[in-house]
Protein backbone atom coordinates (compact mmCIF):
# COMPACT_ATOMS: atom_id res chain seq x y z
CA UNK A 1 0.00 0.00 0.00
CA UNK A 2 1.29 3.64 -1.06
CA UNK A 3 2.76 5.22 2.09
CA UNK A 4 0.81 8.79 2.67
CA UNK A 5 3.12 10.41 4.93
CA UNK A 6 6.96 9.03 5.05
CA UNK A 7 8.74 10.59 8.25
CA UNK A 8 12.65 9.65 7.24
CA UNK A 9 15.33 10.60 10.00
CA UNK A 10 13.72 13.89 11.00
CA UNK A 11 15.28 16.04 13.42
CA UNK A 12 14.76 19.08 14.24
CA UNK A 13 17.25 22.10 16.38
CA UNK A 14 15.68 25.05 18.16
CA UNK A 15 19.32 26.72 18.98
CA UNK A 16 20.89 24.05 20.27
CA UNK A 17 17.74 22.16 21.80
CA UNK A 18 16.82 18.96 20.26
CA UNK A 19 12.84 18.87 19.79
CA UNK A 20 12.94 16.07 17.29
CA UNK A 21 16.31 13.30 17.14
CA UNK A 22 15.94 11.01 14.13
CA UNK A 23 12.42 10.21 13.96
CA UNK A 24 11.16 7.90 11.43
CA UNK A 25 7.57 6.32 10.46
CA UNK A 26 5.47 5.66 7.75
CA UNK A 27 1.45 6.30 7.24
CA UNK A 28 -0.31 4.56 4.63
CA UNK A 29 -4.20 4.45 6.07
CA UNK A 30 -6.53 4.43 9.39
CA UNK A 31 -6.21 6.27 12.20
CA UNK A 32 -2.44 6.53 13.28
CA UNK A 33 -2.32 8.15 17.04
CA UNK A 34 1.16 10.25 17.60
CA UNK A 35 1.34 9.70 21.54
CA UNK A 36 3.35 12.11 24.20
CA UNK A 37 3.84 14.16 26.77
CA UNK A 38 3.98 18.06 26.41
CA UNK A 39 7.47 18.90 25.14
CA UNK A 40 8.25 15.16 23.16
CA UNK A 41 7.97 17.13 20.25
CA UNK A 42 3.98 15.94 18.42
CA UNK A 43 3.78 19.45 17.01
CA UNK A 44 6.80 20.06 16.11
CA UNK A 45 6.73 16.80 13.70
CA UNK A 46 2.93 18.21 12.49
CA UNK A 47 4.21 21.43 11.26
CA UNK A 48 7.21 20.44 9.79
CA UNK A 49 4.98 17.82 8.06
CA UNK A 50 2.63 20.69 6.73
CA UNK A 51 6.08 22.80 5.44
CA UNK A 52 5.58 26.06 8.34
CA UNK A 53 8.90 24.41 9.81
CA UNK A 54 12.14 23.14 7.71
CA UNK A 55 13.98 20.39 9.32
CA UNK A 56 17.59 20.80 10.49
CA UNK A 57 17.73 17.26 8.82
CA UNK A 58 15.68 13.93 7.43
CA UNK A 59 12.84 14.31 4.88
CA UNK A 60 8.79 14.53 5.73
CA UNK A 61 6.92 13.88 2.54
CA UNK A 62 2.97 13.50 2.04
CA UNK A 63 2.07 11.33 -1.45
CA UNK A 64 6.05 11.63 -1.58
CA UNK A 65 6.21 15.07 -1.70
CA UNK A 66 7.25 17.99 0.78
CA UNK A 67 5.08 20.32 1.68
CA UNK A 68 7.77 23.12 1.81
CA UNK A 69 8.51 22.54 -1.47
CA UNK A 70 5.22 21.46 -3.36
CA UNK A 71 2.84 24.24 -1.82
CA UNK A 72 0.29 22.26 -3.99
CA UNK A 73 0.31 19.27 -2.17
CA UNK A 74 -1.01 21.18 1.02
CA UNK A 75 -4.40 20.79 -1.02
CA UNK A 76 -4.30 17.15 0.31
CA UNK A 77 -3.52 17.86 3.83
CA UNK A 78 -6.31 19.28 6.23
CA UNK A 79 -4.97 20.24 10.14
CA UNK A 80 -6.56 21.18 13.21
CA UNK A 81 -4.38 23.25 15.27
CA UNK A 82 -4.56 22.82 18.80
CA UNK A 83 -5.10 26.70 19.87
CA UNK A 84 -8.12 28.89 19.64
CA UNK A 85 -8.08 30.24 15.86
CA UNK A 86 -11.09 31.08 14.56
CA UNK A 87 -13.12 34.41 13.86
CA UNK A 88 -15.24 35.33 16.58
CA UNK A 89 -17.82 37.72 14.16
CA UNK A 90 -18.24 34.85 11.29
CA UNK A 91 -20.53 32.21 11.35
CA UNK A 92 -19.55 28.43 10.79
CA UNK A 93 -21.07 28.51 7.35
CA UNK A 94 -19.50 31.48 6.08
CA UNK A 95 -15.76 30.50 7.51
CA UNK A 96 -16.01 26.70 6.08
CA UNK A 97 -17.08 28.42 2.38
CA UNK A 98 -13.50 30.89 2.40
CA UNK A 99 -11.62 27.78 3.67
CA UNK A 100 -12.96 25.95 0.80
CA UNK A 101 -12.64 28.51 -1.54
CA UNK A 102 -8.93 28.82 -0.35
CA UNK A 103 -7.87 25.05 -1.19
CA UNK A 104 -9.44 25.78 -4.99
CA UNK A 105 -13.11 24.47 -4.64
CA UNK A 106 -15.39 27.04 -6.92
CA UNK A 107 -17.98 28.90 -4.67
CA UNK A 108 -20.92 27.34 -5.46
CA UNK A 109 -19.37 23.72 -4.27
CA UNK A 110 -17.47 25.56 -1.31
CA UNK A 111 -20.65 25.98 -0.34
CA UNK A 112 -22.34 22.73 -0.97
CA UNK A 113 -19.21 21.08 0.43
CA UNK A 114 -19.61 23.54 3.88
CA UNK A 115 -23.18 22.55 4.43
CA UNK A 116 -22.61 18.61 3.78
CA UNK A 117 -19.37 18.79 6.62
CA UNK A 118 -21.32 21.07 9.21
CA UNK A 119 -24.08 18.49 9.05
CA UNK A 120 -21.01 16.16 9.77
CA UNK A 121 -20.21 17.40 12.69
CA UNK A 122 -23.51 18.22 14.32
CA UNK A 123 -23.48 22.11 13.44
CA UNK A 124 -25.65 22.13 10.63
CA UNK A 125 -28.77 24.13 12.34
CA UNK A 126 -25.89 26.48 14.31
CA UNK A 127 -24.54 27.12 10.96
CA UNK A 128 -25.33 31.26 10.40
CA UNK A 129 -24.31 31.89 14.10
CA UNK A 130 -21.23 33.95 15.00
CA UNK A 131 -18.51 31.69 16.32
CA UNK A 132 -18.11 33.83 19.29
CA UNK A 133 -21.26 32.77 20.51
CA UNK A 134 -20.00 29.12 20.28
CA UNK A 135 -18.93 26.80 22.77
CA UNK A 136 -15.64 25.56 23.05
CA UNK A 137 -17.29 21.56 22.14
CA UNK A 138 -18.90 23.81 18.89
CA UNK A 139 -15.44 25.69 18.41
CA UNK A 140 -13.48 22.12 18.07
CA UNK A 141 -16.45 20.93 15.79
CA UNK A 142 -15.44 24.07 13.70
CA UNK A 143 -11.74 23.08 13.79
CA UNK A 144 -12.54 19.41 12.72
CA UNK A 145 -14.89 20.83 10.23
CA UNK A 146 -12.33 23.03 8.39
CA UNK A 147 -10.34 20.16 8.30
CA UNK A 148 -12.18 18.28 6.09
CA UNK A 149 -14.46 20.52 3.59
CA UNK A 150 -11.97 20.31 0.79
CA UNK A 151 -11.84 16.68 1.06
CA UNK A 152 -8.22 16.01 1.81
CA UNK A 153 -6.30 12.57 1.62
CA UNK A 154 -5.01 12.86 5.15
CA UNK A 155 -5.72 15.23 8.09
CA UNK A 156 -3.44 15.76 11.14
CA UNK A 157 -5.35 16.37 14.49
CA UNK A 158 -3.17 18.50 17.21
CA UNK A 159 -5.06 17.93 20.83
CA UNK A 160 -8.55 17.44 19.44
CA UNK A 161 -10.30 17.01 22.61
CA UNK A 162 -8.26 19.99 24.76
CA UNK A 163 -10.59 21.74 26.54
CA UNK A 164 -13.26 19.18 26.85
CA UNK A 165 -15.35 17.48 29.30
CA UNK A 166 -15.50 14.17 29.30
CA UNK A 167 -18.53 13.85 27.38
CA UNK A 168 -17.93 16.41 24.78
CA UNK A 169 -14.24 14.45 24.81
CA UNK A 170 -16.35 11.32 24.13
CA UNK A 171 -18.09 13.21 21.09
CA UNK A 172 -15.47 13.98 19.58
CA UNK A 173 -13.65 10.96 19.32
CA UNK A 174 -16.87 9.31 17.81
CA UNK A 175 -16.52 12.19 14.94
CA UNK A 176 -12.83 11.18 14.44
CA UNK A 177 -14.01 7.51 14.17
CA UNK A 178 -17.05 8.20 12.31
CA UNK A 179 -14.77 10.71 10.21
CA UNK A 180 -12.58 7.95 8.49
CA UNK A 181 -15.16 5.15 8.41
CA UNK A 182 -17.68 6.94 6.05
CA UNK A 183 -14.92 9.29 4.39
CA UNK A 184 -12.13 7.21 4.09
CA UNK A 185 -9.71 10.02 5.29
CA UNK A 186 -6.72 9.13 7.05
CA UNK A 187 -5.99 10.60 10.26
CA UNK A 188 -2.61 11.55 12.04
CA UNK A 189 -4.12 11.87 15.69
CA UNK A 190 -1.94 13.93 17.92
CA UNK A 191 -2.28 13.46 22.01
CA UNK A 192 -1.07 13.62 25.62
CA UNK A 193 -4.18 11.94 26.74
CA UNK A 194 -3.33 8.05 26.75
CA UNK A 195 -7.08 7.04 27.28
CA UNK A 196 -8.20 8.96 23.52
CA UNK A 197 -4.94 7.24 21.71
CA UNK A 198 -6.22 4.03 22.85
CA UNK A 199 -9.77 4.14 22.07
CA UNK A 200 -9.44 5.93 18.82
CA UNK A 201 -6.32 4.71 17.05
CA UNK A 202 -5.07 1.57 14.98
CA UNK A 203 -1.35 1.85 15.15
CA UNK A 204 0.55 4.35 17.88
CA UNK A 205 3.48 6.34 17.40
CA UNK A 206 5.23 7.33 20.89
CA UNK A 207 7.48 10.25 21.04
CA UNK A 208 9.74 11.01 24.20
CA UNK A 209 12.09 13.81 24.72
CA UNK A 210 11.96 14.02 21.00
CA UNK A 211 12.73 10.40 20.03
CA UNK A 212 10.44 7.58 18.88
CA UNK A 213 10.71 5.47 21.78
CA UNK A 214 7.83 2.55 20.34
CA UNK A 215 5.54 2.20 17.65
CA UNK A 216 3.45 -0.57 15.67
CA UNK A 217 -0.76 -1.53 15.66
CA UNK A 218 -2.55 -0.84 19.29
CA UNK A 219 -3.90 -4.51 19.19
CA UNK A 220 -0.69 -5.61 19.46
CA UNK A 221 0.36 -3.39 22.67
CA UNK A 222 -3.25 -4.35 24.00
CA UNK A 223 -3.74 -7.72 22.73
CA UNK A 224 -5.60 -10.17 25.43
CA UNK A 225 -3.54 -11.84 28.52
CA UNK A 226 -3.62 -14.83 30.60
CA UNK A 227 -5.80 -12.68 33.20
CA UNK A 228 -9.81 -13.59 33.35
CA UNK A 229 -12.25 -10.37 34.30
CA UNK A 230 -15.05 -12.14 36.51
CA UNK A 231 -18.12 -9.77 38.18
CA UNK A 232 -20.48 -11.53 40.78
CA UNK A 233 -23.50 -9.48 41.40
CA UNK A 234 -24.11 -11.24 45.34
CA UNK A 235 -21.98 -13.86 47.61
CA UNK A 236 -18.52 -12.30 46.31
CA UNK A 237 -16.38 -12.88 49.49
CA UNK A 238 -17.74 -16.29 49.24
CA UNK A 239 -16.57 -16.83 45.44
CA UNK A 240 -13.45 -15.77 46.03
CA UNK A 241 -13.09 -18.09 48.89
CA UNK A 242 -14.33 -21.12 46.55
CA UNK A 243 -11.46 -20.43 44.20
CA UNK A 244 -8.69 -19.83 46.54
CA UNK A 245 -10.05 -23.39 47.85
CA UNK A 246 -9.35 -24.53 44.59
CA UNK A 247 -5.28 -23.00 44.16
CA UNK A 248 -7.06 -20.15 41.39
CA UNK A 249 -5.05 -17.02 41.92
CA UNK A 250 -7.53 -14.07 42.81
CA UNK A 251 -6.95 -10.37 42.77
CA UNK A 252 -10.25 -8.13 43.99
CA UNK A 253 -10.03 -4.63 42.73
CA UNK A 254 -12.84 -3.26 44.81
CA UNK A 255 -15.05 -4.31 41.52
CA UNK A 256 -14.75 -7.49 40.00
CA UNK A 257 -11.94 -10.01 40.51
CA UNK A 258 -8.94 -11.11 38.30
CA UNK A 259 -8.36 -14.68 38.46
CA UNK A 260 -4.77 -16.42 36.68
CA UNK A 261 -4.91 -19.06 33.97
CA UNK A 262 -3.14 -20.55 31.54
CA UNK A 263 -5.66 -23.66 29.99
CA UNK A 264 -9.78 -24.19 30.51
CA UNK A 265 -9.09 -25.75 33.88
CA UNK A 266 -9.28 -21.89 35.44
CA UNK A 267 -12.91 -22.46 33.83
CA UNK A 268 -13.92 -25.05 35.40
CA UNK A 269 -12.90 -23.78 38.78
CA UNK A 270 -14.77 -20.62 37.91
CA UNK A 271 -18.02 -22.65 37.06
CA UNK A 272 -17.88 -24.56 40.09
CA UNK A 273 -17.01 -21.80 42.30
CA UNK A 274 -20.50 -20.18 40.83
CA UNK A 275 -22.31 -23.18 41.21
CA UNK A 276 -21.22 -23.73 44.87
CA UNK A 277 -21.70 -20.51 46.36
CA UNK A 278 -24.61 -19.54 44.24
CA UNK A 279 -22.59 -16.19 42.99
CA UNK A 280 -25.20 -14.70 39.68
CA UNK A 281 -22.27 -14.58 37.15
CA UNK A 282 -22.95 -10.46 35.79
CA UNK A 283 -19.49 -10.77 33.83
CA UNK A 284 -16.55 -12.72 32.58
CA UNK A 285 -14.34 -12.61 29.69
CA UNK A 286 -10.52 -12.11 28.87
CA UNK A 287 -8.75 -9.05 30.31
CA UNK A 288 -6.63 -6.47 27.53
CA UNK A 289 -3.52 -4.89 28.19
CA UNK A 290 -4.10 -0.90 28.59
CA UNK A 291 -1.40 0.99 27.20
CA UNK A 292 -0.51 2.30 30.34
CA UNK A 293 1.04 -1.24 30.88
CA UNK A 294 3.52 -0.37 27.64
CA UNK A 295 5.38 2.00 29.35
CA UNK A 296 5.63 0.34 32.93
CA UNK A 297 7.17 -2.27 31.13
CA UNK A 298 9.51 -0.38 29.66
CA UNK A 299 10.27 1.99 32.20
CA UNK A 300 9.03 5.12 30.52
CA UNK A 301 8.06 7.75 33.19
CA UNK A 302 4.52 9.48 31.47
CA UNK A 303 2.95 9.81 35.05
CA UNK A 304 2.45 13.77 34.31
CA UNK A 305 0.04 12.87 31.20
CA UNK A 306 -3.61 12.47 31.64
CA UNK A 307 -4.63 8.30 31.93
CA UNK A 308 -0.83 7.74 32.42
CA UNK A 309 1.23 5.82 34.54
CA UNK A 310 1.14 7.36 38.34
Amino acid sequence: MESLLSVENLTKQYKGVVALNNVSFEISDGITGILGENGAGKSTTIKIVLGLLEATSGTAKILGETASENINIRSRLGYMPEHDCLPVNVSAAEFLTHMAELSGLPPSHARSRAADTLRHVGLFEERYRSMGGYSTGMKQRVKLAQTLVHDPAIVLLDEPTAGLDPAGREEMLDLVRKTHREFGISILFSSHLMADVERTCDRIIVLRGGQLIQSGEVKSFTEETETVYIEVDTNKESFIAALETRGVDVTDDGGGIYVEGSDESVYDHVRDALVETEAPLRRMGPRRRALTELFEREGDDFSDMPGGVK
